[in-house]
């Protein structure tokens, strides 16, 4: 698919067909596009569209590169944040003289509100560059977006933690695994978060070194905003993901200590039962010579004997506070 804009006065303007408004067309927006529609674009731009696989590649010099006057960069974003199972994809922005050629194989949000946006507003989307640093201003927002409602998830999560609001054993225990899930599916986010800042992190630079080439001073200084803001958003995610550790130390500490509590029942009880036993294993024994068994009062006494054993040790853990 592809979608095309042309600029309206301050404005971008969607238009259905390459061919028909080649000349005037700043932005070719490709979402999946078939080989077709790749070569429709080369033959418009004049130079190659990257394939599925050249886009996939790690390695810096294959994802910020010069060639045949355009400029190629390739970030890795996020989209579906608010389903369990995120996707990331990269995403290709070719800049070739005044026009914008974007690749992608998913719809970030930001894909789907800024050309919104750019048609109801004047936020002077004239040129290629400038609608480039306008949709990647957008990407960022969106990612900043993203980090707060991680933020806040986490300290829900940090609540459910620290002032756990079941007081049953069992249903605590069901809280601890729905944290645990919580968490993981967290920190899976903040990490893809961070992946992506990484590579806009490295994409602004890039485009920084390339703004400074004869481009208006406006247009520089929000490229070095873009870059500033990018440096503090991965600060951000950084702290986020140090405080989902601690939140799944912490998490795992209080799995222990509930354990400790349970296994602390079964000692005392232990301890307490004991002395009864070892009561009862005496008198039990088949000896004929034993002079309480001839007592009338020998069966209570030994059941005296028996819970006074329980319950001197159960008062003494009592005092030492240990119950």
């Amino acid at each position: 698919m592809i979608r095309t804009y042309v600029v309206d006065g301050d404005r971008l303007r969607s238009v259905n067909g390459l061919e028909e408004h080649r000349d005037s067309v700043v932005w070719a927006d490709l979402l999946s596009p078939t080989k077709d529609e790749e070569t429709e674009v080369e033959r418009w731009l004049g130079v190659g569209v990257p394939t599925r696989e050249e886009m996939e590649e790690i390695e810096i010099s294959s994802r910020l590169y010069t060639e045949d006057g355009a400029i190629f960069m390739t970030a890795t974003l996020p989209s579906q944040t608010e389903e369990e199972n995120p996707v990331m994809s990269p995403v290709t922005f070719v800049l070739s003289g005044n026009r914008l050629i974007t690749v992608r194989y998913h719809e970030p949000r930001a894909f789907l509100t800024f050309p919104l946006r750019a048609e109801k507003a004047a936020m002077g989307c004239t040129r290629g560059d400038t609608i480039l640093v306008s949709l990647l201003e957008a990407v960022v927002d969106r990612l900043a977006d993203v980090l707060e409602r991680i933020g806040h998830d986490i300290d829900g999560i940090s609540r459910s933690i620290f002032t756990p609001s079941e007081d049953s054993p069992s249903k605590r225990d069901r809280d601890f695994r729905k944290v645990f899930q919580s968490i993981g599916r967290k920190e899976e986010l903040t990490s893809n978060i961070r992946e992506s800042l990484m590579t806009l992190q490295r994409l602004s630079g890039f485009l920084g070194n390339v703004m400074m080439q004869g481009k208006s001073k406006d247009l520089r200084a929000r490229t070095k905003t873009l870059s500033r803001d990018v440096a503090s958003l991965t600060d951000h995610a950084s702290f986020l993901s140090n405080k989902i550790v601690f939140l799944l130390d912490a998490t795992l500490g209080m799995v222990n200590i509930e354990q400790s509590a349970i296994i602390k029942i079964f000692s005392v009880a232990a301890v307490i039962f004991l002395p009864p036993t070892v009561v009862a294993s005496i008198y039990g024994m088949n000896f004929e010579i034993m002079p309480e068994l001839k007592w009338a009062l020998g069966y209570p006494f030994a059941l005296f004997l028996m819970v006074l054993s329980a319950v001197l040790p159960y008062v003494y853990f009592k005092r030492r506070g240990w119950l």
